[in-house]
């Protein structure tokens, strides 16, 4: 039987719209440690997190049982508003390089908020209005998740305070005011409005601050009140949760044409879009069942997978979250002030931790110079302007591709492509001018943030 042509864009129907998230926990063998509570070093249980967290994103976070959690019918009809999101098929960009290699891509920038990001939003917002809760508090760094959750926000009613990182404010001002029009506070982190903020101001003046500054800052203002709460853009396992909905529907739609991928790629800051994509292929690939090759790209400028340790520590800057065992910068480490805000975090999600640390993923490192020519190949042949993040995941994809023109090897490449870069002008000016700049951590930088990583018995351990 011929094999059914391959159209440039693979689109389900909204009943194809998952109704279960896959919970990738459950299907791994070797579960990651759990959160410590910092004050007794124990693991964190749900009463601990209570205080922080909404009661039913803490029920998923210690789920490590159910492979599959039922998505409620409220988020699928807000789902529906932009999902299914498009698998295309990047036919014009596989012509331009020459090469033997099919490259398709999942397209998560279809939606005002431009980014992926919605999809955990409209849950973590759901889940606190269903709670009771009047406001929650969040951070951001390239403004993405500010945006999604200011536009889950309006619509379930909810206050919403952002710190958003202080470098990415100047840079997306534009980003910002998208935020305030759906009716968020946004305030520029660290700020002197919380202990948190000024602790850091004090330590590290003029600092453009972090996203673990951000979180700091965030999470102050949540405990202050029982009627709010802290929610997440990335990193926690509810969140890599709500983002498999991506890998689900991308598995889908190749189905239907009997494609299976060779290669996964996905650009790695906190970890929630990448462990989204790949949750039901890794799953798979766990079990046995497929060979599929998965790679996480992250800037050469914040590279905690490449150069990090595998550790226990603090999420934020200023210490007062629970400890994660997960590759680390340590939270003491100040990146520089690149333009792939979203990525500049000093950890990774302790679920693609652990498959790293494992063997079941690689991961790369990339200079954001690369990034953006690659940025630019891309758009001037698919039409898309991609974000900075996103484009970490398009650089490597180029590269495969070119080594299969090289090998004459005909490789199915599946990349990620999270968001749109329409807020990132500022950065494609610096590019475009020949003014940016690679900045590469030094192992001095290096060792003082690991200077930063909790001396306790567990890391000692380990």
């Amino acid at each position: 039987m011929a094999k059914k042509p391959i159209p440039y864009k693979i689109y389900l129907s909204e009943d194809e719209i998952p109704k279960q998230w896959y919970n990738l926990n459950a299907a791994m063998k070797r579960k990651h440690d759990p959160f410590l509570n910092p004050a007794t070093l124990q693991p964190c249980t749900a009463d601990d997190l209570r205080p922080v967290f909404c009661d039913e994103c803490i029920e998923q976070e210690l789920d490590r049982t159910h492979e599959y959690i039922d998505i409620p019918e409220e988020i699928r009809s807000f789902y529906k508003m932009y999902r299914p999101s498009p698998l295309v098929r990047a036919y014009c960009l596989e012509k331009a390089l020459g090469t033997p290699a099919e490259i398709y891509y999942k397209f998560e920038g279809n939606n005002t908020s431009g980014s992926h990001k919605l999809n955990s939003a409209v849950a973590q917002a759901y889940y606190a209005k269903k709670q009771g809760l009047k406001s929650i508090t969040t951070e951001t760094g390239a403004g993405q998740w500010g945006t999604a959750l200011s536009m889950a926000s309006a619509y379930f009613g909810l206050d919403l305070t952002v710190y958003m990182v202080k470098v990415s404010s100047e840079q997306k001002p534009h980003r910002r005011e998208v935020m305030r029009t759906y009716g968020a506070k946004v305030v520029a982190s660290p700020s002197d409005t919380t202990e948190a903020g000024r602790k850091i101001l004090k330590e590290f003046p003029g600092t453009g601050g972090s996203l673990g500054c951000a979180i700091s800052e965030a999470v102050e203002r949540a405990v202050s009140s029982d009627s709010c709460r802290y929610v997440l853009g990335s990193v926690l396992d509810h969140v890599v949760l709500h983002q498999s909905v991506i890998g689900l529907e991308a598995k889908a739609a190749l189905e239907k044409y009997g494609v299976q991928p060779d290669m996964i790629i996905g650009c790695c800051g906190g970890g929630s879009n990448f462990g989204g994509l790949i949750a039901p292929f890794m799953g798979e690939k766990i079990a046995g069942k497929n060979g599929i090759e998965f790679v996480g790209v992250e800037p050469a400028s914040c590279p905690s997978l490449t150069r990090g340790r595998y550790a226990y520590d603090f999420c934020d800057s200023a210490k007062i979250t629970p400890l994660a065992r997960m590759y680390t910068l340590g939270s003491g480490f100040m990146p520089s002030p690149n333009h792939a805000g979203g990525l500049r975090y000093h950890g990774m999600s302790p679920i693609v931790s652990e498959l790293y640390h494992e063997g079941y993923m690689r991961a790369v490192a990339v200079e954001q110079t690369k990034v953006f020519e690659a940025a630019e190949q891309f758009a001037r042949t698919e039409g898309i302007l991609p974000a900075p993040e996103s484009s970490h995941a398009i650089r490597v994809a180029i590269d495969e591709a070119i080594k299969c023109k090289e090998t004459g090897e005909k490789k199915v490449i599946l990349f990620g492509l999270t968001g749109t870069g329409y807020f990132d002008m500022t950065a494609y000016k610096q590019y475009n001018d020949g003014a940016m700049t690679d900045r590469i951590p030094t192992d001095e930088d290096l060792a003082q943030g690991f200077a930063t990583i909790p001396d306790i018995p567990q890391n000692k351990e380990n």
